[in-house]
């Protein structure tokens, strides 16, 4: 079979393609025949080094598949049933505990990037039914970060307004979840070709951040008084805007650190407005099987800017690391 394994020190140049034998699962094991993944900023820290990994480590937590054998203790699965990767594959269900988060796919331990996979019988939850392998690729990293984000940590209903940041794989999903609830969308972005995009996938309002510095007053003057929930993917960047951006008793989720990691803020406001403030990261079993529903009630389509051929990688990486895309980009395997 096909593989990509990562090579110390890391780096894209040091992505390489690799042939391996097929495995056999074993005991409790199923195996999976990958069709698709997708890439994060998590992977591509992965890929070029700035998260080290075992040398040899094969990338990439997201995939999309085809189960293509079971061992004959699993009953839970069967083969052709089309299943979708878990990001923490021991985090089922509950609240986050360190040891549930131990094993990171793409990461601790071997990840997508290759055709064929043995995993135990619960690393793995159903596919929306109304999506293709590229489609539902994209959702076990972005799309349950968005989901654990608005649903679960911010409980988010009809009527409610939400702020989210640039076009990315979580601000992207986050804003077609949103929209399906019932909910009122601004976006910001610093291109007006993508702001247009933004606004044909129903943003109520689309902020050029580009044009506007002051992004953050022009939220609460379009709300009269801030949003209920952002989406927060620029960490240091970007964090005392979503502060300035909430309105009273707002909830923030601090799901990225694409603009830095050491934030200067204004810490008594946080309290002033009270506002909730969760860093969120992925989540459990349980939430992608929620997540699985709503993309199916709400017939989501996620939003795919390219794909790539696994053999591309590191293509792939480069354009990730343009900011061209808008959306997703996934890979073929």
């Amino acid at each position: 079979m096909r593989a990509i394994q990562i090579r110390h020190p890391g780096g894209l140049d040091q992505l390489q393609p690799v042939e391996q034998d097929i495995p056999e699962p074993g005991p409790g094991q199923i195996r999976v025949r990958w069709h698709a993944s997708s890439l994060n900023y998590h992977d591509l820290l992965v890929a070029n080094g700035g998260i080290p990994v075992t040398d040899g480590r094969i990338p990439m937590s997201d995939g999309a598949g085809k189960i293509d054998a079971v061992s004959s203790d699993v009953t839970r699965w069967q083969v052709g049933d089309r299943v979708m990767s878990l990001f923490f594959p021991d985090w089922q269900e509950g609240r986050h505990h360190p040891e549930r988060t131990a094993a990171v796919t793409g990461d601790t331990i071997d990840g997508c990037a290759c055709e064929y996979a043995v995993l135990a019988e619960n690393a793995v939850t159903p596919m929306p039914k109304n999506l293709s392998f590229a489609e539902a690729a994209t959702l076990p990293c972005a799309g349950l970060t968005a989901w654990h984000a608005l649903m679960v940590r911010g409980k988010m209903q009809a009527g409610d307004t939400l702020l989210v940041q640039g076009t990315g794989g979580v601000s992207v999903i986050a804003l077609q979840l949103a929209k399906a609830a019932g909910v009122s969308v601004i976006a910001t972005t610093s291109s007006h070709a993508k702001g247009e995009r933004l606004a044909a996938l129903g943003a109520d309002h689309v902020i050029n951040y580009a044009d506007n510095e002051n992004w953050s007053r022009a939220v609460s003057k379009i709300t009269g008084g801030g949003v209920d929930h952002v989406i927060d993917i620029g960490g240091a960047a970007t964090l005392q805007h979503s502060i300035a951006a909430a309105r009273t008793s707002g909830h923030i989720s601090l799901v990225g650190i694409l603009g830095g990691v050491k934030a200067n803020i204004n810490v008594p406001m946080i309290f002033a407005k009270q506002l909730q403030v969760h860093g969120v990261a992925v989540g459990s079993a349980a939430m992608q099987n929620d997540l699985t529903r709503a993309i199916e009630a709400g017939r989501i389509k996620p939003v795919i800017d390219s794909n790539f051929d696994l053999a591309q990688s590191a293509e792939a990486f480069s354009y990730q690391t343009s900011a061209r895309h808008f959306g997703k980009i996934t890979l073929s395997i």
